[in-house]
């Protein structure tokens, strides 16, 4: 192995990160809602001694409800999920996507600390604030549609939730469990206290209802790429699932990042930068290009859709081969949908002039896109792993499970055969596998 390790994660999207992967004949439509697809992609996952699945969430449909959907939904909730695939697996690490726009920390605390003892250390939360005004429109409290707050106020609320979920998972000692047969007492004085936070968003009192999760605190993920969601990962976060389409973007990405976490009092290394990675597999590159033809003519002007759904922009207003509207190349903020996403987008169509065709031919979605041979994509993974500009990546097949299992299959043993990634796992905690250490309790902090 390397002196440093490469981090390989796997975000699974119902059926695949193309638009038209439902679409593919090696493809069951219908599969996002089967226990059995999900435990198959874990084990396959877990047999490429990947460090994590990853699954990304949404409260709505992310779509007008009146029109025919075009893809499969982000259906199933993900805590829910990943209860049944951590009794499927025993390595893999299990990482939740759960926004703090819709819910209360006291929930968030108890489910991922449940969900910890469950995995025997396995966990993550990717922490992620809400900006869709369909999700808004489930969690409205009265009549009428519900505006979504601004970007500062949404990260303010996110910066108190974590904190008071992290207070918690602290609110049992480690030795808090005395269970003494004899004496009938069943925990330590003063090991299991209150937090009594008083904040502007939230008044909680504590404790939690279980000891300390198994890594002290599940890991905390983050996905926002503004800079609100910039500063919430330098302060909290063990690893960022950032979105960058070129190497330079991604050198700038991880030098802002980590000198922020420099900011706040970390260590700068501490940060496991693991931005997503689309790819399109074949066994030569004319072979994946033909593939992913293919899945392009399926999802034919959805493509076009597609693209405006995370640019946030009117359909209308994007055309083939035509640049993106002079006011987004301007640099105007989203209103809705991520800032930090449709920047990276926006970044490379002006720096390059590409026209919206040219735009889908670099990114199947916001991050980067790799169509090529297994040799070719171990080759991009080096590139940006050995230059410092990541840790590793959240791997965006194009389709499931076939992408992944081409992945596993011909694109890990040539990692491996390089000295960059594992062979074997060598821990059984998420923490272990990102090589971080697990958190301690209050009192060794305190020392």
């Amino acid at each position: 192995m390397s002196a440093r390790e490469l981090h390989l994660g796997v975000n699974v999207l119902a059926d695949g990160m193309h638009p038209a992967a439902w679409q593919h004949p090696d493809v069951d439509p219908a599969a996002f809602v089967d226990p059995d697809y999900w435990i198959r992609v874990a084990r396959l996952a877990e047999r490429g001694t990947l460090d994590a699945l990853f699954l990304a969430d949404s409260p709505s449909l992310f779509a007008d409800p009146r029109k025919p959907l075009t893809t499969p939904p982000l259906a199933l909730d993900p805590i829910v999920l990943l209860s049944a695939l951590a009794s499927a697996t025993t390595h893999l690490g299990l990482i939740a996507t759960v926004s703090t726009s819709f819910e209360e920390p006291f929930n968030v605390a108890r489910r991922f600390a449940s969900l910890d003892h469950l995995s025997r250390g396995r966990v993550a939360w990717n922490v992620v604030t809400g900006s869709d005004p369909y999700a808004w429109n489930n969690f409205g409290h009265g009549q009428g549609p519900v505006a979504p707050p601004g970007r500062d106020e949404r990260y303010r609320r996110a910066a108190e939730f974590v904190d008071v979920v992290r207070a918690l998972w602290d609110s049992w000692d480690d030795d808090a469990v005395l269970a003494d047969k004899a004496t009938g007492a069943f925990s330590r004085i003063g090991a299991v206290r209150t937090i009594d936070h008083r904040g502007t968003y939230f008044s909680v009192d504590g404790p939690l209802t279980m000891p300390r999760p198994p890594q002290g605190h599940p890991v905390l993920f983050q996905a926002g790429g503004s800079a609100g969601g910039l500063d919430l990962a330098a302060r909290y976060a063990d690893g960022v699932f950032a979105a960058q389409a070129t190497l330079g973007d991604a050198l700038r990405n991880a030098r802002e990042l980590r000198s922020r976490a420099h900011a706040f009092g970390r260590d700068p290394q501490s940060i496991r930068i693991m931005p997503g990675l689309s790819f399109v597999l074949g066994s030569t590159e004319a072979e994946a290009r033909a593939r992913n033809d293919e899945l392009n003519e399926l999802a034919g002007d959805r493509r076009l859709s597609h693209l405006a759904g995370q640019l946030s922009v009117d359909p209308a207003e994007l055309q083939w081969d035509k640049p993106l509207p002079r006011w987004l190349l301007d640099g105007a903020e989203a209103v809705g949908g991520s800032q930090g996403a449709r920047d990276i987008v926006v970044n490379i169509a002006r720096r390059d002039n590409l026209t919206v065709r040219q735009i889908l031919d670099r990114v199947i979605t916001w991050h980067r896109l790799v169509v090529g041979s297994p040799e070719q994509l171990a080759d991009a993974i080096e590139e940006w792993f050995a230059a410092g500009a990541v840790d590793g990546f959240n791997l965006m097949p194009d389709a499931f499970p076939s992408g992944l299992e081409l992945f596993v299959d011909h694109v890990v043993p040539i990692l491996r055969a390089r000295g960059l990634f594992r062979r074997e796992y060598a821990h059984t905690t998420l923490r272990g596998h990102l090589g971080l250490p697990r958190v301690p309790d209050h009192r060794a902090v305190a020392v």
